[in-house]
């Protein structure tokens, strides 16, 4: 896998982005399960089989896919009668698994849109979840559009999302700047032409953002 500056380079073109594309989860909000349970869950044991076990990663992404919740929550309840009171946790105490921003990314996001920089999300996030995340963020007024996911039936690294947002956001793929944390949906927008740059920390982002000339020094 190519690191981000090489990702970023590779699709570099002359007049540059002009429109920049955040993810959300563990890019502009820590995500984890775990912030949940762990409030829940005293032993530490216990807590790591129920994340393996019980409500797993692989489990949640059925919602970034469009999985109603009414569809997942049934099926795990009957599996877990016993988890009855921590299944039900789940989709009433989501925002909790996004309990603080990822340190630096939100005044990036501020600098960008004080600099007249277009600003979109393309986020995997379920579409309820979404909905009741959404009101707690007012970071995202500052977005023009964000394609989510859960509402699209379709989740990254998947073709057909990137079109989606394409046909949405408006600029062509290569005057879209986009950043992730994960490589393979890195990997999947550069494919398409977008300058795409593998999240690690605020500083690395910045310092792209400043190579492709969306932000100054």
């Amino acid at each position: 896998m190519q690191g981000a500056s090489e990702l970023s380079g590779a699709f570099s073109m002359p007049d540059g982005p002009r429109a920049v594309v955040f993810d959300i989860g563990r890019v502009l909000y820590d995500w984890n399960l775990r912030f949940l349970f762990e409030k829940l869950i005293d032993d530490p044991a216990e807590l790591d089989w129920f994340l393996a076990n019980v409500i797993t990663d692989e489990w949640h992404f059925q919602s970034d896919g469009g999985r109603p919740l009414a569809e997942m929550l049934p099926e795990r309840l009957a599996q877990f009668p016993d988890h009855r009171a921590l299944i039900e946790a789940y989709p009433a105490r989501f925002n909790e698994t996004l309990p603080h921003a990822i340190p630096g990314t939100h005044a990036l996001v501020r600098r960008l849109a004080d600099a007249g920089v277009p600003l979109f999300g393309l986020t995997n996030f379920g579409a309820e979840f979404w909905a009741g995340f959404r009101p707690t963020a007012p970071l995202f007024d500052l977005f023009t559009d964000v394609v989510v996911s859960g509402e699209e039936r379709c989740a990254k690294p998947d073709p057909r999302i990137y079109e989606i947002a394409e046909a949405r956001f408006g600029p062509a793929p290569d005057a879209l700047f986009f950043t992730d944390d994960n490589a393979a949906n890195v990997a999947a927008a550069a494919k398409r032409g977008w300058r795409a740059h593998l999240f690690t920390d605020a500083a690395a982002l910045e310092a792209q953002l400043i190579a492709h000339g969306l932000l100054s020094r």
